[in-house]
């Protein structure tokens, strides 16, 4: 999950030869979210390249639209226009939106052969729970991603403290960020011992803590939440009480996009963000970093995060085909190695770590593991029907909790009512 801009590229690809014919030349379209230039843009223009070289008889035109809520736009934009692009990654959360825009085709439609279900059923468990519903798959998991937390280790032994040991529990994370927080002369802040990130996807951070005390937000129909459960309370109100009671992370709305520079600066110890960062982390802090789980509480846990490939109603059977191919061409191990180690975005698939390319990139940068060991604890990200609105309001009501505004149970009360409101018609 991280910022991008517009581009398009245009390739001329076709497919694997025996997997997929066709007598006619082949038509796609597809809008995929991508960094801005750099490692990502280049994998995927490399591995469409590729493609192309290998297959004779498809034409993609690949537009990289923007960001997720960019892409997501398009998407459905361009569907309702008459238009709807035959392949796209979205977030694996709008899984519902899409269904309920009666946009999507479950890939189960395209699954014949023994092959082809090994394929289906050899993705993370943890990932598969944002690809699937009613017993369908909707979602080809491939872009995705944990919030994993890193650690500036200089500032750990500056500090007094191992700077080989993360902090493993809540308890921890406030004793290790009362250490790491420094201040000046005059008593201003120079150095936060911790930095979670309350912009942009604060629902998903969040979820890492709500996890931990064990507690889910949604239900897996998509059409119920539990914003107001006691545990969710708990959560938020440890959230606030890190700035407002324990002083080791800045005050009031902190920004998801500064964060890795916040941290490249010393600004912040210790800091939770995206896997996705982890290639962004490990080419530019100016120090020795550790990557490690988020720390535990009732229970360790994260939320799985970032995009699924989807197939679009719309288009002609062999436009869909020729589609299907492309995805299990692009997710098959040696291209998933090829994009982790690009991004850091997790290899969706347990294959694709047993290639040599990913056994020699552990084995040099071990950090990677990290994330993919955390799908034991994972959970799906939050995901319901009307999957913007009612995660604006989970947003809306932790910034008001961060802010002051309403204490954190009565944010969260009013928050649950509404969202009950809009999902009530689903059950």
């Amino acid at each position: 999950m991280f910022k991008t801009i517009f581009m398009k590229a245009v390739a001329t690809t076709a497919l694997t030869v025996g997997t997929w014919a066709s007598a006619q030349a082949v038509d796609l379209q597809f809008y995929f979210p991508v960094a801005v230039g750099g490692g990502a843009a280049d994998v995927i223009q490399s591995l469409t390249d590729e493609y192309v070289a290998a297959n004779p008889g498809v034409k993609i035109d690949a537009v990289y639209a923007g960001s997720y809520q960019d892409t997501i736009t398009k998407v459905i934009t361009s569907a309702r226009g008459g238009t709807p692009p035959q392949l796209s990654v979205a977030l694996s959360a709008d899984m519902f939106t899409l269904i309920d825009e009666d946009l999507v085709i479950p890939f189960d439609d395209f699954i014949k052969t023994d092959e082809d279900k090994a394929w289906l059923e050899g993705f993370y468990p943890a990932f598969m729970e944002n690809s699937q519903t009613g017993g369908k798959t909707y979602g080809i998991p491939f872009q995705r991603s944990t919030p994993v937390m890193y650690w500036n280790k200089e500032a750990f032994r500056e500090a007094g403290l191992d700077p080989d040991v993360a902090p493993a529990t809540w308890e921890e994370l406030v004793e290790f960020g009362k250490k790491l927080t420094k201040k000046d002369a005059n008593g201003n802040v120079t150095q936060w011992g911790v930095r979670i990130p309350t912009s942009g996807f604060p629902y998903w951070l969040f979820q890492g803590l709500t996890t931990q005390n064990d507690v889910i937000l949604a239900n897996s129909d998509g059409n119920k939440t539990n914003f107001d459960d006691p545990k969710v309370v708990e959560a938020a109100q440890y959230l606030v009480d890190l700035s407002k009671v324990h002083g080791v992370m800045e005050p009031g709305i902190v920004e998801w996009g500064t964060t890795p520079k916040a941290f490249f600066e010393r600004q912040a110890a210790i800091m939770w963000t995206t896997t996705g960062n982890l290639t962004n982390v490990r080419n530019n802090a100016p120090f020795d970093f550790g990557v490690a789980m988020l720390p535990a509480n009732k229970r360790r846990g994260a939320p799985t995060g970032g995009g699924n490939f989807y197939l679009f109603k719309g288009s002609s059977e062999e436009q869909l085909a020729a589609a299907v191919d492309f995805v299990k061409w692009i997710s098959a191990p040696e291209q998933a190695a090829k994009w982790t180690i690009a991004t850091g975005y997790v290899a969706p698939r347990p294959d694709a770590w047993e290639t040599e390319a990913m056994k020699a990139y552990a084995a040099d940068f071990p950090a990677v593991t990290v994330a993919r060991d955390q799908l034991e604890f994972a959970v799906a990200e939050l995901a319901t029907y009307q999957n913007q609105r009612v995660t604006t309001l989970l947003n809306d009501a932790l910034a008001a909790a961060i802010t002051g505004q309403k204490d954190a149970a009565s944010a969260l009360k009013e928050a649950q009512a509404q969202a009950e409101e809009i999902l009530k018609e689903y059950r």
